[in-house]
């Protein structure tokens, strides 16, 4: 019979052997830890709406996008808008073009040939553009010929051209600087030089100073005046309005207009409020019906 010693002994050999198994195998023990730490973790986030990028919606935005619009570089598809753009060019030019030319400017390459004959027929016709025949070939068609462009004042290119011209007026009326801008643009320097020779006088705009018209001057009425002078003159009192016309009668003048104290008297005269005729009472033609006309109230007739 095994004894107490004996017992403690296989006990503690069966431990070491349960504690050797366990640590030579730790996978047996592995699933229950990790079934417990699964169990204990916090449940790990699922893919949200918001994560989601092929999904989600994006957030429409305050600000508005604007195109640019194309510039208009073009000179239009229409017989009449090529010819407002041809007119133009020979405008700024300032010389004569050929039909050729006027093609090539306007990119008619891709029209047809009507089209280009109603366009060359148009300029022909239009009243600020001259054409002329090519000499040298007996039957003119749409592209023979030369075009010029035909300015409001003609020939006036230059200082002496305009004081020519200004020479040949025979009316006291000023020549309108936007008249000689149509044929001469770049004429504002000109007019600077000739106005400070007193050669012509110019008319300015208030608001901005700038030439409005023009009249021809003479140099040899402008002379030196001294400044002291021209300080007395200023300096001179001039009479009010109500003593102008006395003063002049005093020297022996005779004033352009009336006395300005005896027209606001003949103004404060009340008007004579005229009196109205009475009605004429017209002839009784129907004598027959007058008892049917008789007042029984006053016994007289209606």
């Amino acid at each position: 019979m095994p004894s107490y010693l004996d017992k403690q002994q296989s006990a503690f050999a069966g431990s070491l052997a349960s504690a050797a198994s366990k640590i030579s195998n730790p996978t047996v023990a592995a699933p229950a830890k990790a079934s417990a730490a699964s169990s204990l973790a916090p449940p790990s986030p699922s893919p949200s709406a918001a994560s989601d990028t092929n999904t989600t919606p994006k957030a429409k935005s305050k600000y508005v996008q604007v195109y640019s619009q194309p510039e208009a570089t073009g000179t239009g598809t229409e017989v009449r808008t090529n010819m407002a753009y041809a007119v133009e060019k020979l405008k700024d030019k300032g010389t004569t073009m050929t039909a050729e030319e006027l093609e090539g400017f306007l990119s008619l390459g891709r029209f047809s040939e009507q089209h280009k004959e109603d366009l060359m027929a148009g300029l022909r016709k239009h009243p600020r553009v001259e054409w002329k025949a090519d000499p040298k070939v007996s039957e003119q068609t749409w592209r023979t010929g030369t075009y010029t462009y035909l300015p409001i004042i003609p020939g006036v290119k230059d200082k002496q051209s305009l004081l020519a011209h200004l020479q040949k007026k025979r009316d006291a009326s000023g020549l309108s600087v936007r008249d000689l801008k149509d044929g001469w643009p770049k004429c504002d320097q000109a007019l600077e030089d000739l106005e400070r020779i007193h050669k012509i006088l110019v008319f300015r705009t208030k608001k901005d100073n700038l030439p409005r018209a023009i009249w021809l001057d003479d140099p040899s009425l402008h002379h030196h005046v001294n400044p002291e002078f021209v300080t007395m003159w200023h300096r001179t009192p001039i009479p009010s309005i109500d003593d102008m016309h006395r003063k002049l009668v005093s020297v022996g003048q005779k004033p352009t207009s009336e006395d300005p104290r005896l027209a606001a008297a003949a103004s404060a005269k009340p008007k004579v409020q005229k009196k109205r005729a009475g009605k004429r009472v017209g002839k009784t033609t129907n004598v027959h019906m007058a008892h049917l006309m008789k007042d029984y109230n006053t016994g007289r007739l209606g």
